[in-house]
């Protein structure tokens, strides 16, 4: 008999183990995507299975952006193998336990320590024998989300914008950051080409000077843009209130917050007006859990962010997002900035830009075998 106990901490399965998990390089070709802080040539994603005695295999994923959190394809694939090795043997339906010793092998790390939180919560749903958003206490909802344009020049990404608009997305998300004067033209010629109706959100990257993001927040303030990303650097983030006081632009912090901690003290300096979250950031679930609800306490909106995910990761993102109702903004557009292949079977289905899932238990996402046979991979 298996004892299942309804509660988000774990479902327990008695005597379930860790018997192996699959560890792949999971590379995406695209097309480069350029942002404030680099260019992305291929999706840099590592996924892995884990396999358990009582024959629940729960996967995960997780996508690498160097110039955001310092890690590569490559050291979260490493680590992945020390990480694999110390769970082995142990019950992947303790997750606070589990996800403890990961923390204990290294600090920080939170991309490659993502996929073994997906992974596990997987497990747990599945043998809870429910969809994860279920799992995690949420019901199906829509989802709609926006569509990013990367750096360009103003005139290709006004027509990038035309072609979104034409295409039926409703919500436009525009990266800039790389120079103050011209990113003022670049929303000024968008919002010109594609008139009123259709919702801007802009994200720096990190990529003004304080001084700068003052001038280009007051110079867009006319364009009816919802809220802008990360404007200054994270170390710049004693610099955010008097940004927040001033701006006629709500301010979203994205990377000044990796956990519930950076998320506390922002809040409490009033220095945001939202957050975004992304697995990536913060280790995967548990901790976006944590980081939502202190926000919500505070009645600070969330977003549901991403890095280069396939559908794999971006199927729990939308479980996730799903199950917290203080998620109001959707950036989970991650598949579709320019990859050139989707390997992946099952998961979040997109109807535009409107996403849905199927009640499948756990993450219900899964990779063709076929393509993950031809990747590097080691098995622990």
């Amino acid at each position: 008999m298996y004892f299942y106990s309804n509660n988000l901490e774990s479902s327990k399965f008695v005597l379930m183990k860790i018997i192996a998990t699959e560890i792949y390089l999971f590379k995406i070709p695209m097309i480069p995507f350029v942002i404030a802080t680099g260019t992305m040539e291929f999706a840099q994603n590592v996924l892995i299975k884990i396999k358990t005695d009582e024959g629940i295999e729960g996967i995960g994923e997780c996508s690498a952006f160097p110039m955001i959190v310092g890690e590569t394809q490559l050291s979260c694939y490493q680590l992945a193998k020390d990480f694999a090795a110390h769970w082995k043997g142990k019950d992947p339906l303790a997750i606070t336990e589990r996800l403890a010793e990961l923390d204990k092998i290294i600090a920080g790390n939170y991309t490659a320590k993502s996929a073994f939180d997906i992974a596990l919560y997987d497990i747990a749903a599945k043998a809870a024998n429910l969809p994860l958003y279920a799992y995690l206490g949420g019901k199906q909802k829509p989802i709609e989300s926006d569509l990013t344009i990367g750096i360009d020049s103003p005139e290709n990404m006004a027509k990038q914008a035309i072609e979104f608009v034409a295409k039926g997305v409703n919500i436009i998300k525009v990266k800039l950051g790389k120079d103050p004067v011209q990113d003022i033209e670049r929303i000024k010629q968008i919002r010109t080409a594609i008139g009123s109706k259709t919702k801007l959100r802009i994200d720096a990257n990190q990529g003004w000077s304080q001084k700068d993001a003052l001038m280009v927040l007051q110079g867009l303030a006319q364009y009816d843009i919802d809220f802008c990303e990360q404007p200054i650097h994270k170390y710049y983030d004693d610099y955010l209130p008097e940004l927040c006081a001033q701006s006629p632009i709500s301010i979203m912090a994205d990377e000044s917050v990796f956990t519930h901690h950076d998320a506390r003290k922002l809040i409490t300096q009033k220095a945001c007006h939202s957050i975004n979250i992304k697995f990536s950031k913060s280790g995967g679930i548990q901790e976006a859990i944590k980081i939502h609800d202190i926000a919500a306490a505070n009645n600070i909106p969330c977003m549901m962010g991403g890095m280069l995910e396939s559908r794999v990761a971006l199927s729990a993102k939308m479980h996730f997002a799903m199950a917290h109702s203080n998620v109001k903004f959707y950036d989970m557009d991650t598949c579709l900035l320019g990859h050139l292949e989707d390997p992946v079977i099952g998961g979040v289905q997109f109807s535009g830009m409107h996403l849905s899932i199927s009640d499948s238990i756990g993450i219900g996402a899964n990779v063709d075998p076929a393509y993950l046979a031809k990747l590097e991979r080691c098995v622990v």
